[in-house]
Parts: structure tokens; sequence; C-alpha cells
């Protein structure tokens, strides 16, 4: 009620994501403090219940129209329920469905917004918000101060939740009036086709972004992978442009990897690419711009050209 902590569980394909359990591990810490319960906003898919870990209850909502989604339907159903527990704090995964529902959530509920958020603390009375601003390279502090608010938040920023002692409870609400007169239905999901490597199984991952600056370049960078003997990867702007296949993008948008060792090239960090990498042994970054996010997550760093070291490492391992 009140004081509880929300959480939207983001699903795709029969699956919780990962972030919906770092989700509710800080929904925990936080309604410890306002004194309040971890409530888990199940939608389309009641079946997942008992994939949800460290709740105190799982509220299920269930309907034709929520079982794939699509954000009106996903917006009408959350909206609903909101105002019908008005929670102290909605925590939604910083998804492409969070990104869609945040924001109307937030005008619909009428609550504050903290988009791309990567850190959450109780200060007093008040809940305190840690975003990223200009893809990561400021951070700012926001107060939620209001009996409500909204925060979008970034994968990996908090620690997954353990399972708890005994399951949650699971209640089964009412769908919202309205689902059964929708303008939008979903239709299919595309997924990309497999590729010859299988970059989520690979030890190693050399990984190339938009400072390669163009096509003719990433033949630099090729050969130092063969070398290494690890497959190449890439950031989205460079599967975007066509020079590497999707099935090699590593990020929200594509796939997510934890190799043992993952050496970036001229690529900046953006909180998509960071999501599909930050769980990797050994992240070692070389970007020119030494206030790059990048370096937030990165074991080693340099600034040095990728076109002086790329060559000096392919040489030394030749």
């Amino acid at each position: 009620m009140a004081n509880d902590i929300l959480v939207l569980a983001d699903h795709i394909g029969g699956q919780l994501s990962d972030t919906t359990l770092e989700l509710v591990g800080k929904a925990k810490e936080l309604a410890g403090a306002t004194g309040g319960q971890t409530v888990v906003a199940l939608l389309g898919a009641p079946g997942l219940a008992d994939q949800v870990a460290g709740a105190d209850t799982v509220l299920t909502v269930d309907h034709p129209a929520l079982s794939d989604y699509t954000p009106e339907a996903w917006e009408k159903a959350l909206l609903g329920l909101v105002n019908e527990r008005q929670p102290r704090l909605v925590l939604i995964a910083n998804s492409t469905i969070g990104m869609d529902l945040g924001a109307g959530l937030s005008a619909g509920w009428d609550a504050p917004l903290v988009a791309y958020t990567v850190g959450l603390e109780a200060d007093g009375g008040d809940l305190v918000a840690t975003a990223q601003v200009y893809g990561g390279k400021l951070l700012a502090e926001v107060a939620l101060t209001g009996d409500r608010g909204v925060c979008t938040v970034v994968a990996g920023s908090f620690p997954a939740a353990g399972a708890g002692a005994g399951s949650p409870a699971v209640e089964a609400l009412a769908p919202p009036a309205g689902l059964d007169d929708l303008k939008t239905s979903f239709l299919t999901m595309v997924e990309p086709e497999g590729g010859d490597v299988d970059i989520t199984a690979a030890d190693a991952l050399v990984s190339v972004g938009r400072g390669i600056g163009s096509q003719d370049n990433m033949e630099l960078v090729q050969e130092l992978a063969d070398a290494i003997g690890a497959p190449l990867s890439s950031s989205r702007p460079v599967t975007d442009l066509g020079w590497l296949p999707k099935t090699r993008q590593v990020g929200k948008s594509g796939l997510k990897v934890k190799p043992k060792v993952y050496l970036t090239f001229g690529i900046s960090g953006a909180p998509e690419h960071l999501e599909g990498m930050r769980d990797a042994e050994l992240i070692i970054a070389c970007n020119t711009d030494a206030a790059a996010p990048i370096f937030d997550v990165a074991h080693y760093g340099t600034t040095i050209d990728l076109f002086d070291l790329v060559p000096a490492l392919t040489d030394k391992l030749g």
C-alpha cells in the first residue's frame, strides 16, 4: 500500500529478465526502510509467479491482450494496479518496455519519473535516486519527496534477490476495463537469425564501437581478434551500419555476454551497451575520451588511440 515498493516484472518468451530479480532485491532493501512490503506486478503471465524470488506478494493480472507486450495494454493494466494499491515507489527495468511504460505511467499516475536510475537509497522519509545523464557522462541525484514516484532502472545496477524463505503470496487482480477495445495489437516478434558465431558462449571477446570510424578500419581489429582467438563483437552503431551482423551486437537490443575477458575499442559505454556486458569477469577498455562511461565499469583502461594500440598488440601476439 502507501509504503510498498512495487516492481514491474519484465518478461519475454516465458522467462523473467535478470533485471526483475535485481529490482526485487533493491525493493526489499527500500521496503525495510519505508515499513512497506515488496510487491511484484506480473502482467499477462501468471504462470511465472513461481520464478519471483524474494517478493512478499505477487499481483497477477491476466488477459489475452497482456500475454505479449504492447504499450497500450500494459500501461492500462499497470495504471489500474497502481491506482488501486498506491505504492510509494514503482521500479521498472530501463528496457524497451520500461522506456515505453515509465513516461506513460508517470503522466497517468501524476508521479515524478527518474529514468536511467543506477542508484537508490532511503534518506529519512525520502527516497534518493541517482540517475545517468548525457549517456552516463554525468550522475544526478534526485530526491523523491512526495508520496509516489517511478524509477526506470538500468540493468546490473543492483544485486539480484536471492531465494526468500517460502514462496510469495500470489493475488490475482481483475483486468481493467478497455483491454477488449484496444487500438493496437501484437503481431509478431522478429528475432535475429542465427549467425556463424555464438558470442554468448565465448570466453573472450574483442568488441568495437563507433570510434572505429569506418568499415575499412574493421579489418584492423579483426586481425587482433584472430590473433587472440576471440570472436569480434560490437556495440549497436556498428551493426546498425551493417559492418557486422546483428548476431554480433552486445547490448540490451542485442545479446548479453559474460566472457572471462571483454576487450573494447572505440566504445563509449552507452547504458544500452553496458547492460549487455557489465558482468564480464575482466573488462579492458580503449577510448580516447577519458570521461567515457565505459571506464566506470572497466577494470583496466587506456586513452591511447586505438589505431596506435591495436597494431602494436597484434604484432606482439604474432
